[in-house]
């Protein structure tokens, strides 16, 4: 007897591997997806804008990349920190020239990567929006401005399919090989409280559900809010605040993620790593035991080998970090 409901996915025809070049945009679910792709050395650029939750502003973000224009003393604003309304507040500083150098220094790494990116995965985490009286655009952070400074609206389905219609279709014209791969934030907002946020994910669903039928060939679903709300219904795959997945669940979504979308052989790759990966995150009791150095060495063959095995993943970075760490107890 099977003691909860499970969500049937189908196979995907999108088939990611190491060699593909990913982009994600959206809320902390892109987030948690893109930190499980770079632990596994896929090659990712993961919310250069940080964390965004509608629709629009997302889009505004991609659009902003095509432009290749970078930012301006001009767009910031300021409110104790100086900050972007297109960006979250990790790019916010006292200082306007750090502020600006944090932003266009990943802007110009996103907009050279956007330009070769084979599958764009986007989370949707809410319809609710703000829309700014001063510069009369939605805004993606409103960096606590006073309340006033801002209308609350909620996006219409129609709004975010012609949106994102024409966003695809200028994505597509530029590289006509290019995937989109869509999801609803399994996070719930309840401040927008339980039925809007019910409704606001329903809106979501049905857009995503409307660009999906007109992009048929391009453009996939995969049901994270389904999987979390179903499936992982009890509380215990929650974190203290009742909303937030725990690291169990977000595992569990991520095993339906590989499940959906990696062959056989990439995930035989992703094990092979996590292997390696453990090693480099060990931390021994005592760095002076010839057991610690004898494991060091290990773990360098265990790089070299995994190395010469998948020639199409870098890691230098790793059989870097394993060198040093040798030569520091060398010289003990």
């Amino acid at each position: 007897m099977d003691f909860r409901t499970r969500v049937q996915i189908d196979k995907s025809d999108v088939e990611i591997d190491h060699t593909n070049k990913m982009m994600l945009f959206g809320s902390c679910f892109s987030e948690n997806i893109g930190n499980k792709l770079k632990e596994h050395k896929f090659k990712v650029d993961s919310n250069p804008f940080g964390i965004l939750y509608n629709p629009v502003s997302i889009s505004n973000s991609l659009k902003r990349l095509l432009e290749e224009t970078h930012f301006n003393e001009s767009e910031l604003v300021y409110n104790e920190m100086y900050h972007s309304f297109m960006h979250h507040g990790n790019f916010s500083d006292v200082n306007e020239q750090l502020c600006l150098n944090k932003i266009n220094e990943r802007y110009s790494s996103a907009s050279n990567f956007l330009k070769e990116t084979d599958i764009l995965f986007i989370t949707f985490g809410t319809s609710y929006a703000y829309f700014s009286h001063d510069t009369q655009q939605i805004v993606s952070n409103c960096h606590k401005f006073p309340a006033n400074n801002f209308k609350h609206l909620r996006l219409s389905i129609d709004a975010i399919v012609e949106e994102w219609s024409c966003l695809i279709e200028v994505l597509v014209s530029k590289n006509s090989s290019i995937r989109f791969i869509f999801t609803v934030s399994p996070i719930r907002h309840f401040r927008d409280g339980a039925h809007d946020n019910q409704i606001s994910k329903s809106i979501l669903h049905i857009a995503i559900e409307n660009i999906k039928n007109k992009f048929k060939d391009i453009v996939e679903y995969f049901p994270a809010y389904e999987i979390m709300i179903d499936e992982l219904r009890d509380y215990r795959f929650y974190n203290e605040d009742m909303v937030h997945p725990t690291s169990v669940a977000q595992d569990y979504i991520w095993q339906c993620f590989s499940e959906v979308f990696f062959s056989e052989d990439t995930k035989k790759i992703n094990t092979d790593w996590t292997t390696i990966r453990k090693s480099l995150d060990h931390r021994p009791l005592n760095t002076e035991t010839q057991a610690y150095k004898k494991f060091l060495l290990n773990t360098l063959e265990n790089i070299e080998t995994f190395a010469n095995k998948y020639p199409q993943i870098h890691c230098e970075k790793e059989f870097k970090q394993v060198v040093s760490l040798i030569e520091k107890v060398n010289n003990i």
